[in-house]
């Protein structure tokens, strides 16, 4: 599930902190990368908790209605098609999700204004209203319900960012990512698989493990080496002048670009503007973008950088 783009805005992140806080100790230092890291992967299978806690209120509110002192009959037969939702029922059995509940401990209980909240909104949407109005009964078209859903009230929510963001600070920048992760799980869920249903891994690979740590410690220990190189590209500026996390930004696209030779540069340079335009100020794009492209071209024709 962790991909590339997330590990580089960690790798940023914690190279940023390496340098702010007093005690500079690289082991140390690596250790909280992966448990960052390790941090997202919960909040993936925390968001996929979330759409089991929104079922799972609305059965309480239908059992709510039938005890009622005087419920009406539309309380008593009330339109079981959301609670018996086959994609959710297959999802709140998964046992890769149940272990994650078990070890981790987490619930939405305590959120439960929250869960409230959205489960409101979702049934005053002409998406429920659709489906619920639908003869069709099919694992497809609820699997489908809940895509839609997520996308409309999960995705870019900013009460939910809100509460996330209080419960872990690592979780600061990571839901946007994790948000594509859970839409890739939803489309990814076949009904034949059951409760053995796959939940994306926490990393692709072993190569995307060792990607991480090699360039966390290639972006600090080549610094000196990656910083000459900056100020030599920005000889109308101070170096202490250009804002530090565009320096570190620039810092870690050469730790990448200068130590893996199988990522295309153009590929190294388009993620690392991408990550100044969203997380430093208003003109670092353009700034980061010309100031590599300088470097690069440079390193090229002293024979210093071979790879297209």
């Amino acid at each position: 599930m962790i991909n590339r783009v997330l590990i580089r805005l960690k790798i940023i992140q914690l190279v940023y902190a390496y340098y702010q806080n007093g005690s500079k100790n690289l082991d140390s230092a690596e250790k909280e990368l992966l448990f960052s890291l390790s941090k997202a992967y919960d909040l993936y299978n925390y968001l996929l908790m979330l759409m089991v806690a929104v079922t799972n209120y609305a059965q309480k509110r239908i059992e709510a209605a039938k005890s009622k002192l005087m419920p009406t009959s539309e309380d008593l037969y009330p339109n079981m098609k959301f609670v018996e939702n086959k994609f959710i029922a297959q999802l709140e059995v998964n046992n890769q999700l149940l272990d994650f509940i078990a070890n981790q401990k987490r619930s939405w209980d305590n959120n439960a204004d929250f869960v409230k909240g959205l489960y409101e909104k979702i049934i005053a949407s002409d998406i429920y209203k659709e489906y619920m109005a639908s003869e069709e009964q099919s694992y497809g078209a609820d699997r489908e319900l809940w895509r839609k859903l997520y996308k409309t009230f999960i995705y870019n929510n900013e009460a939910l960012d809100t509460l996330l963001e209080d419960q872990s600070l690592y979780w600061n920048d990571d839901k946007e990512v994790v948000d594509t992760f859970v839409l890739k799980t939803i489309k990814r869920f076949d009904e034949k698989n059951g409760a053995n249903q796959s939940l994306l891994p926490e990393f692709k690979d072993e190569e995307d493990k060792e990607f991480a740590c090699r360039l966390f410690r290639r972006s600090i220990l080549n610094s000196d080496y990656y910083r000459h190189l900056i100020a030599e590209n920005t000889r109308n500026w101070e170096l202490d002048r250009v804002a530090f996390m565009d320096v570190i930004i620039m810092q870690c696209a050469l730790a990448e670009i200068l130590s893996f030779p199988n990522i295309p540069i153009s590929v190294s340079l388009n993620e690392y503007v991408d990550i100044a335009k969203m997380y430093s100020t208003a003109k670092s794009g353009a700034f980061v973008n010309g100031t590599l492209d300088g470097i690069v071209n440079q390193l090229k024709k002293d024979g210093k950088l071979m790879k297209n």
